[in-house]
């Protein structure tokens, strides 16, 4: 396979085979991210692309799922995205499902018929990066869309029946908008109504423009208690049926799982357990947590 650069994939395609369809981010402007700033973004052509998945083939003799890296695949044209599926599907046919990060401009830009389209050729999911709801906060972190943008992205995803997994960050607010972060953030996922909800912590690279805020004391991080008592705002705040919600990263202080609307009160109770780990330092919840 032809890799260029350093990989990133969901964990739920952890056991994936991973293609890359383009080289880097279509967008790479977040000022939070340090993931593609390496890479110039540019589409694969058909025929790079089809080498590589004839070549996973010659390795691998049972593929259930396949992922189209690198960040934002789904930019690339509906047609070519086609040919794309019609090669996994003649290739893999055990193939249970193919997904792929799309970024909020790429889904606005295909229409619904497209989207029921490459659903219809095997294209299972959809993982879109909301970082958080506040029009304010994407502002700030140069998202590069609203969130009335971000609801209809949403919304077009879950309506052409492909799958929607949703990645959300914790503290990227920082403290003075963590209560924003928290109730606009559940707001617009009540909207959207994902099918997944993956909660990061904020984890901060030395090369990207939030760091820098740090260091000069402009943009305050939270500490792990603080993580919490934001995210019991955030689960207090859903209202959305059968939707799987993941808080169990590695930058996750506390592992946090359920499925919504069931699970919500269980979800509370395990936040409420790490709260009332009181009378420590940071370093001690640290330890604990």
């Amino acid at each position: 396979m032809k890799y260029e650069g350093d990989l990133y994939r969901p964990p739920s395609e952890a056991y994936s085979l991973i293609v890359q369809a383009t080289i880097g981010c279509s967008h790479n402007k977040c000022t939070f991210c340090s993931m593609y700033k390496g890479k110039k973004f540019r589409i694969r052509s058909i025929e790079e692309i089809m080498e590589d998945l004839i070549l996973g083939r010659k390795y691998y003799k049972n593929v259930k799922r396949i992922f189209l890296a690198d960040g934002d695949a789904l930019a690339i044209k509906t047609d070519e995205l086609i040919k794309i599926l019609q090669g996994i599907e003649m290739l893999f046919p055990e193939c249970e499902r193919v997904g792929i990060y799309g970024s909020p401009k790429s889904i606005l830009n295909k229409s619904q018929e497209e989207l029921m389209e490459l659903k219809a050729l095997g294209l299972g999911i959809v993982y879109l990066g909301l970082e958080s709801g506040s029009e304010k906060i994407l502002k700030d972190i140069k998202k590069g869309v609203n969130s009335s943008q971000m609801i209809e992205a949403g919304r077009k995803v879950v309506e052409s029946g492909i799958e929607l997994s949703v990645t959300l960050i914790s503290g990227i607010g920082g403290k003075i908008n963590s209560k924003l972060h928290a109730t606009e953030s559940a707001l617009v996922l009540n909207e959207m109504k994902p099918d997944y909800i993956g909660l990061l912590t904020l984890l901060l690279e030395e090369d990207t423009p939030l760091y820098k805020e740090v260091q000069e004391g402009k943009f305050e991080l939270l500490t792990p208690l603080e993580v919490l008592n934001e995210t019991k705002i955030l689960v207090e705040g859903f209202e959305i049926d059968n939707c799987i919600f993941r808080s169990n990263h590695a930058s996750n202080y506390v592992s946090l799982r359920g499925t919504l609307m069931k699970d919500k009160k269980l979800i509370l109770d395990q936040i409420d357990e790490g709260l009332n780990i009181g009378g420590l330092d940071d370093k001690e919840i640290y330890r604990r947590l």
